[in-house]
């Protein structure tokens, strides 16, 4: 478990490490203007070494942390590029604020995760050495606006197709703020009792819970879980102790958070009330890019020339 409790700090550390040195090289391109060029040809030769690693003889653990500075890595050089391509050169521009951004606080010896206007302690809950989730453009507006939901204390609600990467995207912005996410999968036999229960076991430990196929759930039961997650929100807002969900007080921590995912237009689906749309910040999730997917996964498996190769195998 120690082994593999070092894969989520190795990449807390990573992050840190390319949040301060974009940060650095954006002040020397006013000397330089192709500052941000060099920064992207650095971390394609980091990049490159740690596909050179994988091609070696290792471990199963090791290769899946490999797996995931690889992924993460080929973000930070996509970001960089783009940063520069955009003429993004000072840290409040919003390419770069719009960014999920670690820094280390000398001062409360922590980590903070930035994103926007939206400030996080890191969570450090034990997550294992799993997999991370390949970061594309619709990713990164999924963190956008589940952030955004966070920081205005409201829940966040990713709609769209089926195999979209509404949950995925969900979990994979828990693991990198290092917070446990549960998963529920939500059936019309769930009544308000069962879904009071959850609100009070998230509000309780500060716990993620994101509700998977929400509108199964029939309209009764939808109109009482308006009241019970309001009552968990208002409590929030007005940085409560406590919080009563029906009928019982218990102790609150702020940093809890519900999301539903939803596949509008299929049978069998309810609408929801207008006051319980108004808990929940909607996101549109459409097709993911799926180049940049599979060059993420060519470049795990040790191809070095991954970005056209992945271009060969979506156009086949």
């Amino acid at each position: 478990m120690q082994d593999n409790k070092s894969s989520q700090i190795t990449l807390l550390i990573s992050l840190i490490y390319w949040c301060v040195n974009i940060e650095k090289y954006m002040q020397e391109t006013k000397k330089d203007s192709n500052a941000l060029d060099k920064c992207t040809k650095l971390l394609q030769s980091q990049l490159e070494d740690l596909i050179k690693l994988v091609c070696g003889k290792i471990e199963k653990p090791m290769r899946t942390r490999l797996m995931c500075m690889i992924t993460l890595d080929s973000h930070a050089r996509d970001i960089s590029g783009q940063l520069h391509n955009e003429k993004c050169f000072a840290p409040d521009g919003f390419q770069w604020q719009a960014q999920l951004k670690a820094y280390y606080n000398p001062e409360k010896k922590d980590a903070d995760m930035h994103i926007c206007d939206a400030h996080f302690m890191y969570g450090y809950e034990y997550l294992g050495n799993g997999p991370r989730l390949v970061v594309t453009p619709l990713t990164d507006r999924i963190y956008v606006t589940a952030t955004q939901a966070l920081h205005l204390k409201m829940g966040c609600a990713p709609a769209g197709p089926a195999g979209t990467g509404k949950t995925e995207s969900t979990k994979d912005l828990a693991n990198g703020l290092a917070k446990a996410c549960y998963v529920f999968n939500c059936a019309p036999e769930m009544n308000y009792e069962t879904l009071g229960g959850i609100y009070k076991g998230l509000a309780a430990s500060g716990t993620w819970g994101c509700f998977d196929e929400f509108n199964r759930l029939i309209p009764e039961v939808l109109s009482v879980c308006a009241f019970q997650f309001g009552a968990v929100c208002d409590a929030i807002k007005e940085n409560a102790a406590t919080v009563e969900v029906e009928g019982e007080t218990l102790a609150l921590d702020p940093t809890c958070g519900a999301f539903i995912t939803m596949n509008p237009g299929y049978l069998g689906r309810s609408e929801l009330p207008e006051k319980l749309k108004a808990l929940f910040r909607p996101i549109t999730v459409m097709v993911p890019d799926l180049v940049l997917i599979c060059e993420n996964f060519l470049m795990a498996e040790g191809f070095v020339e991954a970005k056209d190769l992945a271009l060969k195998f979506f156009t086949l």
